[in-house]
């Protein structure tokens, strides 16, 4: 028969918790019952009792009259007809306090508990003609007291959060000892979704049972344990030999040796269901009061040790997400830094091959697309030989077989569990599978990344999503390095615009020139210096510096060089061409920007002596006279900056170099040149480097001498600004 007790399956309100929680514990601990019986002569015979006697001693009223020694003999033997019989003899009363008695014999025996008073009953003469039984049962009491010690000890393991299979396995065993009558305990924990039931603990119940009933369904008519899951209530099913709950397992249950079982639901504090509490017996029985509140007691304490389950389970998922999402980041950063460490577009595909391996997968190749076919450009794998395997192989572009062709072709990942298809050593490799993420570039695919598994490893999406996010921080970085490639080589190409190709042949002189741009070459200097002929046996030298760098500094410096080379044939001098050099800044448009200029500018002319030099300086770094003895020191000659104003104050400096004389012109990227300290290096330095330095007559040992020691005095500090040095020397005389 199966009765399903009233039972609210929504939260309940905190006082609604609390009766419910007193009444349980009523029932629990029982009503104290007092007993009472009055014994006549020295055979104590029955004279008379209350019910509650014949109740807890389960003696039939109608045999009254009859010595208590024959209705219930097991007495004798426990001591206590030996106390009655003192008592009837001294006149004395006896007190017992928890008084373990067995009452009846056998199987049907049960273990009782009392607080007594055997009292002598005297007649008017104070004769002693009797005994009065006085006592109180406290059976349950003691039962409850010490289930609610081993329900305290339950809790403190909860609070230590000792692993949820020991609180299970202990609540259920600690209620199987303590019951008074043999019960078998079963708890069932939910699925997630609430659907199936999955073993939890049940010490007593047999092994076959546990794994048969692993996995039910909830639901209407599933047994004690699925119903009451699905309906969110007890339900109590006294006889499973003829409960229509149990048809379908009704076979497995007199397997089992089970006749009776009542099922709690354990719900959580939103009313979820957690699992089942169940109570088995080997015999049909209905449950008491008492009974049905130690379910609800139990099921309330499991249902706290599931949910504090849960939320360590969540804990623990929430830092292991927290630590592999780190892990995830910490991998990418480094990648990153891997790939945009070196601006180079191959070197910085290699890197994302060297990335993958062997994190994502052992192998791994990156292809590209280079005019119209297909290109391996990097392999990774655990040794050379693989390496060399992967290398080898090529896909071709449009084959309609191939994984890395159907990426290129598409654009989207492709992933499969397989060998992939098309030619390739992937029998040699042992490979088992394949990731292909496509490289993109505004949507287009450019190259591909294929990661390949050789064992039981297979991609799931964790993986496939790390490798796109990969991948696209690859492509940018590969992108970026081309492009970066691409306007270093169109900044390179525009510089050499600017200077002198090759360094002309001069008669009688020897020329060099030293030039070196600051920052990673993707601006254009404005450090500027030229070398041309007048048609005369005249030469035009001239060394200068743009303020600023970029494409207008550029401009800038066309305009002067071209604007000199223009006008030096039809002006009388160097200050004429400086000064028209000067009106050509002045009219630029605003376009071009409007920064000034440092110039040296000059002319010079072989002769017997050496070189006749005249030259202008307007605003730039003093020239440096070098003569035969190595001593240097700097010329003067004063002029102001150009593109300032319409007519800038200019000096004409004439000199003569004798033969191994030289001329050094340099711009202030040379004196400004800083330590990591940050001191210059200064016009004292630069003069010291050009008089101590063993360069003899050689201009380029002097150019060598002067960049040598401005490194060495700078260390290992990127350059912060462009550096330019012509240097002019009159050639020796051969004897």
């Amino acid at each position: 028969m199966t009765h399903a007790p009233e039972q609210r399956s929504a939260p309940l309100s905190a006082a609604t918790a609390d009766r419910g929680q007193e009444h349980d514990l009523r029932a629990l601990f029982g009503r104290s019952t007092a007993v009472f019986a009055s014994l006549a002569g020295p055979a104590h015979m029955l004279e008379s009792a209350n019910a509650a006697f014949f109740d807890a001693t389960g003696v039939d009223p109608v045999r009254a009259g009859t010595p208590i020694g024959q209705l219930l003999p097991e007495l004798a033997e426990q001591g206590f007809l030996t106390l009655l019989n003192r008592v009837y003899r001294t006149g004395e009363r006896h007190p017992g306090h928890d008084a373990r008695i067995v009452l009846g014999t056998g199987p049907g025996a049960r273990e009782a508990f009392f607080d007594f008073t055997y009292e002598p009953r005297l007649d008017v003469g104070g004769n002693v003609t009797g005994v009065r039984i006085l006592g109180v049962e406290t059976t349950q009491v003691k039962q409850a007291r010490q289930l609610t010690a081993e329900h305290r000890a339950l809790l403190e393991q909860i609070a230590r959060q000792a692993p949820l299979e020991q609180v299970l396995d202990g609540m259920a065993r600690t209620i199987e000892d303590l019951a008074p009558e043999e019960v078998l305990v079963s708890v069932l924990l939910a699925d997630a979704d609430g659907l199936h039931l999955r073993h939890g603990a049940a010490p007593s119940l047999p092994d076959f049972y546990n794994q048969a009933i692993d996995g039910i369904a909830t639901g209407e008519a599933v047994g004690s344990c699925g119903t009451a899951a699905h309906r969110r209530q007890p339900v109590i099913v006294t006889d499973i030999a003829t409960d229509p709950f149990w048809d379908d397992f009704r076979a497995l249950a007199d397997r089992a040796g089970v006749a009776a079982c009542w099922s709690t639901p354990i719900l959580a504090r939103d009313g979820a269901v957690l699992g089942t509490f169940a109570m088995y017996h080997r015999a049909p029985r209905t449950p008491q009061d008492s009974d049905l509140a130690l379910a609800r007691v139990f099921a309330d304490t499991a249902a706290l040790a599931i949910e504090r389950h849960h939320a360590e389970q969540a804990r623990r998922e929430a830092e292991r997400r927290e630590q592999a999402a780190r892990a995830d980041l910490a991998f990418l950063l480094e990648a990153s830094t891997r790939l945009t460490s070196d601006l180079d577009y191959t070197q910085a595909l290699q890197g994302l091959a060297s990335s993958c391996t062997p994190l994502l997968a052992p192998l791994c190749t990156v292809d590209v697309v280079e005019a119209g076919r297909v290109r391996r450009i990097a392999a990774a794998a655990p040794t050379g030989r693989e390496e060399r395997l992967l290398a080898s192989h090529s896909p071709v572009y449009d084959a309609a077989d191939d994984a890395v062709a159907r990426v290129l072709a598409s654009g989207v990942t492709e992933v499969a569990r397989r060998t992939p298809t098309g030619p390739g050593p992937w029998q040699e490799l042992q490979a088992t599978g394949y990731l292909c993420v496509p490289l993109l570039d505004r949507g287009t695919a450019f190259g591909a990344l294929t990661l390949l598994t050789t064992g039981e490893q297979v991609f799931d999406g964790h993986v496939v999503a790390l490798a796109e996010e990969l991948a696209r921080r690859a492509a940018s970085a590969a992108l970026n390095a081309r492009q970066y490639t691409e306007r270093v080589a169109l900044a390179r190409d525009l510089q050499a615009g600017l200077l002198l190709p090759e360094v002309p042949a001069v008669p009688g002189a020897q020329l060099a020139t030293y030039y070196y741009p600051a920052g990673e070459g993707l601006e254009i200097s404005g450090d500027f210096y030229d070398v041309f002929p007048l048609g005369d046996g005249t030469w035009a030298f001239l060394l200068g510096d743009v303020c600023g760098r970029g494409a207008k500094a550029a401009t800038t410096t066309a305009l002067v060089r071209h604007t000199a080379r223009a006008v030096a044939p039809l002006l009388p001098g160097p200050e004429a061409v400086v000064r028209a050099v000067n009106k050509a800044l002045l009219d630029r448009p605003d376009s071009h920007g409007n920064a000034f200029v440092t110039l040296v500018y000059g002319h010079l002319t072989s002769t017997a002596a050496g070189l006749d030099i005249t030259l202008v300086r307007a605003g730039h770094t003093l020239p440096v006279h070098i003569d035969t003895r190595h001593t240097a020191r700097y010329l003067d000659s004063d002029g102001t900056l150009l593109g300032i104003t319409g007519n800038p104050y200019l000096t004409t400096r004439h000199l003569c170099l004798e033969p191994a004389e030289s001329l050094v012109l340099y711009t202030d990227g040379i004196t400004e040149a800083h330590s990591r300290g940050g001191e210059q290096f200064g016009e004292t330095r630069l003069l010291q480097a050009l008089t101590d330095q063993a360069h003899g007559y050689d201009p380029a040992a002097i150019i060598a001498g002067l960049t040598d020691a401005a490194h060495a005095f700078t260390g290992t500090d990127a350059i912060n600004d462009d550096q330019a040095v012509l240097v002019l020397t009159a050639r020796p005389r051969v004897f």
